[in-house]
């Protein structure tokens, strides 16, 4: 008898909180519109631009558990080789080391904020990392007629319920996913979904499809964080022109 009063009292210790949270988890913000509002500055909190997968400390290089489901790459045999090869010449092979844009989605998870403004027809996405600007086309219309090649590939997205889902391709094969030596063709598309979790959190998921690279789809997951300092902004960081003035300033 003992034993059953106190499950039930138990039962209704823990039942009493999470009843508590749930009813006073934050909403997600709208747009005048009615749409989820995904305006902010945003930040992972991850080592995904390191490698996307579970990987152990190295020189330079934080722990990280991956942000890829099922923590595997799916590779055909030739590409497997070639990552092999990417990521021990990854000091230098890696397109990032160049200065160029880190492409999408890499971009989405260096560790440096990004900003996004958001009106019914457009979401910009200004990068502190090389200046990136990223645009995403809400207002219907189509891909334009390719083949382009693109660091950002080109952007159409549209509202499934809460969730923005984004179909991304004409890709150049000028970049990689992290610098492990992930990498992907010029015929790399990707399918984003947005997914709002109350005002300070978004969900990101991307499935990667690529038929000369991989032999099945793939997807990673993060989370975007919101920047809440007082005073925050997207500021600077151009790598290229670092690069530059580092190299003058050796002569």
């Amino acid at each position: 008898m003992r034993n059953g009063f106190a499950s039930v009292v138990l039962a209704a210790f823990f039942a009493f909180p999470a009843t508590r949270v749930a009813a006073q988890a934050p909403a997600t913000p709208r747009t005048s519109d009615g749409k989820p509002n995904l305006q902010g500055i945003w930040q992972v909190l991850n080592t995904a631009a390191w490698d996307v997968q579970d990987h152990a400390a190295r020189l330079g290089v934080p722990a990280g558990q991956g942000i890829v489901d099922g923590n595997e790459i799916p590779y055909q045999p030739a590409a497997l080789a070639k990552k092999r090869a990417n990521f021990e010449n990854r000091a230098t092979a890696d397109p990032e080391t160049k200065g160029y844009l880190p492409g999408v989605p890499r971009i989405m998870f260096v560790p440096f904020p990004f900003q996004i403004f958001q009106t019914p027809d457009q979401i910009v996405m200004v990068f502190e990392y090389d200046r990136g600007v990223r645009n995403i086309y809400t207002n219907g219309t189509p891909h334009p007629r390719g083949p382009l090649n693109w660091w950002l590939g080109d952007s159409r997205g549209r509202w499934e319920g809460n969730t923005l889902v984004v179909d991304v391709v004409y890709f150049t094969d000028q970049t990689w996913f992290d610098r492990a030596g992930n990498f992907h063709s010029d015929a790399l598309h990707l399918v984003e979904r947005f997914i709002p979790a109350g005002p300070d959190h978004i969900n990101y998921e991307v499935t990667v499809e690529d038929s000369n690279v991989f032999t099945r789809p793939w997807t990673m997951r993060t989370v975007f964080y919101r920047r809440k300092e007082p005073n925050v902004r997207v500021l600077e960081y151009d790598p290229g022109r670092l690069m530059d003035q580092a190299k003058a300033a050796s002569r």
